[in-house]
């Protein structure tokens, strides 16, 4: 078994960065950035915006809710949604600015599997969703203004998590064309979130079309052990990144198992030359000069891949989780309180990290994700 990596130091960092052109940096001057974030406080579970700047990170409001929050979503009017965790029963629309609530409790036989987006004019939400009596996952079809669905989809699998539209034409696939991760994965209502028959295990991609569902392609990664969960687009390679989880009952094969892998409209493989990591990816983005980043929290560290999927390094950050990303900078969120925030550009320095403003943000237990607001 290959041992664990060791954390680069500066002067690796650069050059790595500089090889494959994702440099992690802080651009001298950078901008205040506005993060929308869930977390665990003080034994609440909340959702709430941060401010980033060069030099310190601060809580600006929150609001508690009643379990786990896992997928956040920016929308343009600068309200938020927010959906409870796997199995979830509620979706929440949030005006920060105001302080006003929109709750939506989802029906007695489904379940919120932990993502919602908005269509690209605002007008429609695509919930992930499991199906009680079937354990079939659907996609949730929703009035954006009330969030009551109006019709569902099938994923054509089990446990279908994160999604994303595609924002251009690939290939055959129109733009928007929903791309939805299968984790795959087997459970029962009764036992929640513990996982059975990982033998039956049957993880995919698959294209839905936007205006009715229609299925439009799926793909299976040839390990069937690997659970297919978070979606990230790279625009310059126009390549989708997943995230993988690896569910082997052998924990050797699951400590070396990838933990990314790459679509490029026609092929979905498994990353190469990655060293042992613990087969769990936490979050995904994409870098800003193209490639993918993937939380590792079980072993401290942010894993690197060009866009192809091949193996660059990794950097070390304590509970590394929470990643996301725009054309000129990413930040990185550790689940532990006191470890704080990794914030980097595309100038060529190594990624500074900011400092909490006061005790509240340092208690803050960032989650699994994390989003940009709209400036």
């Amino acid at each position: 078994m290959e041992t664990e990596p060791a954390p680069l130091q500066r002067r690796a960092i650069l050059a790595l960065f500089t090889a494959f052109g994702a440099a992690p940096v802080w651009a001298a001057k950078a901008e205040r950035t506005t993060l929308l974030a869930a977390w665990q406080q003080d034994q609440e579970q909340r959702i709430g915006l941060l401010a980033v700047d060069a030099n310190q990170w601060s809580l600006q409001r929150s609001l508690v809710v009643p379990t786990r929050a896992h997928g956040l979503w920016a929308e343009a009017g600068g309200s938020v949604l927010a959906v409870a965790r796997r199995p979830g029963d509620w979706l929440l629309r949030w005006h920060p600015a105001r302080g006003r609530t929109q709750w939506h409790w989802i029906d007695g036989d489904r379940r919120f599997n932990g993502h919602v987006i908005a269509s690209a004019d605002g007008a429609t939400l695509w919930s992930t969703e499991t199906d009680l009596d079937t354990a079939q996952g659907l996609l949730g079809v929703r009035d954006a203004k009330s969030l009551e669905k109006t019709g569902e989809w099938a994923t054509h699998g089990m446990d279908p998590h994160q999604l994303l539209a595609l924002p251009q034409a690939l290939g055959e696939l129109p733009a928007g064309t929903l791309m939805v991760a299968n984790g795959g994965i087997p459970t029962l209502p009764e036992t929640g979130r513990s996982k059975r028959a990982l033998g039956r295990m049957d993880a995919s991609l698959v294209a839905l079309h936007p205006d009715n569902g229609a299925l439009l392609g799926q793909w299976r990664l040839n390990d069937p052990h690997l659970s297919i969960r978070h979606l990230a687009w790279d625009p310059l390679s126009r390549t989708l990144g997943i995230a993988l989880q690896a569910e082997h009952p052998d924990k050797a094969a699951q400590q070396v198992a990838p933990l990314l892998a790459v679509w490029d409209g026609h092929t979905l493989r498994a990353a190469k030359g990655q060293p042992a990591l613990a087969g769990y990816g936490g979050d995904i983005c994409a870098l800003p000069r193209g490639g993918f980043a993937v939380s590792c929290p079980r072993v401290n560290r942010l894993a690197l891949f060009n866009p192809q999927g091949a193996w660059q390094g990794a950097l070390e950050h304590t509970d590394a989780y929470a990643l996301t990303a725009n054309p000129d900078h990413w930040w990185l969120a550790s689940s532990r309180g006191q470890a704080g925030l990794l914030h980097g550009g595309t100038n060529g320095a190594a990624p500074l990290r900011p400092q909490a403003s006061d005790r509240n943000a340092q208690a803050l237990q960032i989650d699994n994700h994390w989003a940009l607001m709209a400036g």
